[in-house]
């Protein structure tokens, strides 16, 4: 832990704990009873993950409303390359990881300060993001208000950094002030422990009813009376055949009778068992048919707007709110995440972006090679078409004056004749 000491840009000499509204002191113990061993959690889970993990983070500026991306800036070179250890993709998953199981995610960056000699403001250079992963939070204050944030760590380490300094993204946003999550900043699962309880008995009366039809295959009759001598004689020749076979077939004889159970397993039908499963998945917004890959275009524009985008814009909003300085902020820099070469859609969606991009020219030729999985072509480079039919809005006035355009009026009568 010792490259969050860069941070430090001063400790707080005189520290409280900060207050809520409340009056109670902000410590966060993370976190709550464990409910990912079940695996429809960790597929749920799992979903959004790869989705979000797909993005493709950019720093932008908004120039009269039209997002310039800025690819030269040490934001970016920290977006596209987080760390040491990690790549975009793995630095989203974990985050987005820590966010859905712990409500709460944390990233510090470290970086470089300068002076700006134009405005006399002090700049950053960013030089990494770092998630972390601690087992308590506190907030405390200075004695002049400004705001830290205290981790503890498993491995016994503390440290105390500005709350400035830190990217905070919170999930489920309600009672607490600082944290996701309920009052002590865990995630409520009380509801769905309930659930997950339940379906966990459920499955493994299943496995115990199966296990138990299996025990026995069949009973063996006899045809005639034995006295009670013979009748022990025979249970104990007939036991030590069943545990000395190795083929598991037992010869009996013409006084002897096999009788085989009819085995039923089907103890709880396909549509209670269903049913548990959509019940847990809406606990995250996942529907059945994006957990199994068998979606169609409107569930998945249902599933991204319902639960991928607030998750975007949360994401999104905490980067761009610790990144950039006020004045930064008012020139209209942000980040924004992007999905990567189209590979949120399905092929039918791809054709018709692409479609819709080329007419435009807001999309290069390779682009649309590599939206369908072929490797771009270097005759190719940097070229792009785009339909005539199309002109700047701006020069509409200009381009009918040139009479360059001819306005058609069509007779409907005449247009009814022929058709």
């Amino acid at each position: 832990m010792g490259w969050l000491d860069k941070l430090f840009h001063r400790q707080p000499r005189e520290s409280k704990f900060a207050r809520t509204l409340n009056g109670l002191a902000p410590v966060y113990t993370q976190f709550g009873t464990n409910i990912y061993a079940s695996d429809v959690v960790q597929q749920a889970l799992a979903c959004i993950v790869d989705e979000v993990k797909k993005l493709n983070p950019q720093h932008i500026r908004i120039v009269d409303n039209d997002p310039v991306p800025i690819s030269t800036s040490t934001v970016q070179a920290v977006l596209n390359d987080p760390n040491a250890v990690m790549t975009t993709a793995e630095f989203l998953e974990k985050i987005t990881w820590l966010l859905l199981l712990n409500y709460n995610a944390f990233v510090i960056p470290t970086y470089r300060t300068w002076t700006d000699r134009n405005t006399g403001e002090e700049r950053r250079y960013y030089e990494a993001l770092y998630p972390i992963k601690p087992t308590q939070v506190n907030f405390i204050q200075d004695s002049s208000g400004r705001m830290y944030v205290q981790f503890f760590f498993e491995s016994g380490y503390s440290t105390t950094v500005p709350y400035d300094d830190v990217i905070h993204i919170k999930y489920h946003y309600s009672v607490s002030e600082f944290m996701g999550g309920d009052w002590n900043g865990q995630p409520d699962h009380g509801p769905l422990l309930e659930t997950l309880n339940l379906n966990d008995q459920m499955l493994k009366g299943i496995a115990k009813a199966m296990n138990a039809s299996y025990a026995i295959n069949g009973v063996i009759k006899y045809n005639t009376l034995l006295d009670q001598g013979k009748t022990e004689k025979a249970l104990q020749e007939l036991t030590e055949h069943l545990q000395n076979s190795e083929s598991g077939f037992l010869p009996i004889d013409l006084k002897a009778e096999f009788v085989p159970l009819k085995r039923d397993t089907k103890l709880i039908d396909a549509d209670t068992l269903k049913f548990m499963d959509e019940k847990i998945l809406r606990n995250w917004g996942v529907p059945l048919a994006i957990l199994r890959g068998d979606y169609n275009k409107v569930q998945y524009a249902a599933f991204y707007q319902k639960t991928l985008e607030p998750l975007i814009i949360t994401i999104s909003q905490a980067f761009t709110k610790k990144m950039f300085t006020k004045r930064e902020k008012s020139f209209g820099n942000k980040i924004q995440l992007y999905p990567k070469d189209l590979v949120f859609m399905t092929v039918d969606q791809t054709i018709e972006m692409v479609t819709l991009l080329a007419n435009t020219g807001a999309i290069f030729e390779n682009e649309k090679r590599v939206a369908f999985g072929l490797r771009p072509l270097p005759e190719l480079e940097g070229k792009r078409y785009m339909s005539l039919n199309w002109i700047d809005s701006n020069q509409e006035a200009a381009y009918r004056a040139s009479g360059n355009v001819k306005t058609e009026v069509i007779d409907e009568e005449e247009t009814n004749e022929d058709i």
